[in-house]
């Protein structure tokens, strides 16, 4: 409160002197309307300052894990000040994409096979300039998954390979994940002794943490991150259906979803009937028609289930962060597994009052960096570097 206070008097301050000198050189001829910009800018702050800029929660299974938080990655601890004209959730959400800028990020590209003949591409940045870390079989890799319908030339995972390049760390993007195991053990046979950590956004965070939570301790990753994870599918899928988040949401991605099989149609037409999947109007009509039939579910709510990471947090044996805003219409607070994470001294929850989905903007003009890069950099870095003090 102290803070705030000081933060509001200053403010107002600030605001008295420019607005008098001003009044003093004819500013609208008057000081009646620029008194009344004074009274709205001092309230607005005030309001800003005590209900939106709030510090994240912090739920951690075990003491060790917090302090450690606090004392490599405070970031997860600090004030959270979303961009001031734009802090609600959707409008973050919706913003994002178009204000975030796009760093240049030349990749080398591989495919590998799996089991079934099918094949899976992976996009490397493998930073072969590190001075950090110029012995490649020892620099640190970092996995990167993507958000539904997401490509390793999404923004949100630019910014991240970015960061990684200024860390000195090697990074690779994969954006089909239906067989991430393989993947994960492919790259560590590469680089067996380097240091491997993995972040999943939203879908990507979502099968990460299933990926965890099914193989406990036993997964070549030291430490893994997720951010805007939709924890229970059910509740994801109710929310989205609300009449202006179906308007805003829903019905674009389900459009993006179409698109993509519709372009290799001439391979599902044996499995599904393509022309009803194309009819869907929501993401849960899609999934009934085209994504459970394709993974052999027997229903939609069989897929739904075991779709949800919610339940195998409490098996996840390794350091986990999860970023989640409470205000994010994709995954409700509601639906945040608060209690489960208590109980597993692997796992932190933090917990923005606002930031949307993949969002977490902040400063006046978020061009550069949000909230969220800040959280990647820091917990990866203390990973990396103080790990070996959780152990």
């Amino acid at each position: 409160m102290q803070r705030l206070a000081m933060d509001l008097r200053m403010l107002s301050r600030e605001l008295s002197l420019y607005l008098e000198h001003q009044v003093r050189v004819g500013f609208f001829g008057s000081g009646v309307g620029l008194s009344l910009i004074l009274g709205f800018s001092v309230a607005y702050a005030f309001y800003y300052l005590s209900s939106i800029a709030k510090k994240p929660q912090l739920v951690t299974g075990g003491e060790s894990f917090s302090r450690f938080l606090q004392d490599h990655c405070p970031v997860v601890t600090e004030t959270y000040y979303p961009t001031v004209w734009c802090w609600e959730g959707r409008g973050q959400t919706l913003l994002r994409p178009f204000i975030t800028s796009k760093p240049p990020v030349q990749y080398r590209n591989e495919l590998i096979k799996t089991a079934d003949g099918g094949q899976i591409s992976l996009d490397w940045f493998d930073n072969d300039n590190s001075t950090c870390y110029m012995d490649a079989s020892t620099r640190p890799t970092i996995l990167l998954l993507p958000g539904l319908t997401g490509t390793s030339k999404e923004s949100y995972i630019l910014h991240m390979i970015h960061l990684s390049e200024e860390l000195g760390y090697r990074t690779y993007c994969c954006a089909n994940t239906e067989d991430l195991e393989t993947v994960i053990h492919h790259v560590h046979s590469l680089y067996p002794s380097a240091p491997f950590l993995a972040a999943g956004v939203s879908m990507g965070g979502m099968l990460l943490l299933n990926y965890l939570g099914k193989i406990g301790s036993k997964t070549p990753l030291m430490a893994a991150a997720t951010f805007s994870v939709g924890w229970n599918t059910f509740a994801c899928s109710e929310s989205l259906e609300k009449p202006l988040n179906w308007l805003l949401f829903n019905y674009y991605l389900t459009t993006c979803l179409q698109s993509s099989v519709n372009k290799h149609r001439h391979m599902f037409v044996k499995q599904v009937d393509m022309d009803h999947v194309m009819k869907a109007k929501s993401i849960r009509e899609f999934d009934k028609r085209f994504t459970s039939v394709m993974f052999g579910y027997q229903t939609i709510d069989d897929y739904y289930t075991d779709a949800s990471p919610s339940p195998r947090l409490k098996s996840v044996g390794i350091p986990v962060l999860c970023l989640n805003s409470v205000d994010d219409v994709f995954s409700p607070s509601h639906a945040i597994p608060v209690e489960t994470a208590k109980q597993n001294p692997n796992v932190a929850l933090v917990l923005t009052s606002y930031g949307g989905h993949i969002g977490f903007l902040e400063g006046i003009w978020p061009r550069q960096s949000t909230y969220m890069d800040r959280v990647f950099k820091q917990f990866v870095q203390a990973m990396v570097e103080h790990g070996h003090e959780l152990s």
